[in-house]
């Protein structure tokens, strides 16, 4: 057994989540890294690869790569699983696995959208606490930290579906922050700004953008963000150094206003 700390981290194979496990391995972490790896009839572009997810494994022995979908709690249940019986720990669940849709107003948001957001974007973490609070529990330490969103906190034009799920997230962590008091367990969300990432590659398409940096003005960095920058926010959030962060909300956000 390890005393290096481990995590669980979904929606790993790119973006945001990629960039959280490489952080976290270069900090010393254990990583068991989740990812669907697979496209979602219900989603109109391409998600992460199993190619993806393997060379992600690949650049580390720290790091073990398991297929599978958030919306399966038996998915997570194996993969915290995994961190107990190879590292003897879990120091941190990780919930980055999400995806968008719109780009039409809300009243013409599909069941097939809304029901693809809120099972990902918030049963995803759901199944994610469920099998990862109970194994950090014994320790009286741990972190559940949630991707949320800029769009958790703003009303944005068609995007509507997507503001409801990632509010929705914020009120998952809310909720499970006041279950976990006196616990040493902590449930926090990060909600980045306009990061590079696929995803806002396609959040771009349902503008009708030719070029995702127009996207960086609505940040008073004036730039797009990095997966690493955000990345970085999650790593603080996952670590010991957050302490007295619990039950709310980092803004890795560049000044993100709408």
């Amino acid at each position: 057994m390890t005393a290096q700390p481990t995590a669980v981290i979904t929606g790993a194979a790119r973006g945001i989540g990629a960039a959280v496990v490489r952080r976290l391995r270069a900090d010393g972490w254990n990583i068991v890294a989740v990812d669907l790896c697979d496209d979602d009839p219900a989603v109109p572009y391409p998600l992460g690869t199993a190619d993806e997810l393997r060379t992600l494994a690949e650049d580390s022995d720290g790091i073990t790569a398991l297929t599978g979908d958030v919306r399966e709690r038996a998915v997570l249940d194996t993969a915290v699983q995994q961190a107990l019986d190879q590292h003897g720990r879990l120091d941190a669940a990780i919930g980055a696995a999400a995806v968008i849709l719109g780009g039409r107003p809300l009243w013409e948001t599909t069941d097939e959208q809304w029901n693809a957001l809120f099972d990902i974007d918030v049963r995803g973490l759901l199944n994610l606490a469920r099998a990862a609070v109970p194994a950090m529990l014994p320790a009286r330490q741990g972190r559940f930290v949630a991707l949320a969103s800029a769009a958790a906190h703003h009303g944005l034009w068609h995007l509507g579906a997507y503001c409801a799920a990632k509010h929705a997230v914020l009120g998952l962590v809310r909720g499970l922050a006041a279950d976990l008091k006196g616990s040493g367990v902590s449930a926090v969300a990060v909600s980045p700004g306009s990061t590079r990432t696929d995803m806002l590659r396609e959040t771009a398409a349902l503008y009708q953008l030719d070029d995702v940096q127009s996207l960086g003005a609505h940040q008073l960095v004036d730039r797009l963000l990095e997966p690493e920058e955000v990345a970085a926010a999650v790593a603080w959030a996952s670590s010991p150094d957050a302490s007295a962060f619990n039950g709310t909300v980092l803004h890795a956000d560049g000044g993100f206003t709408g």
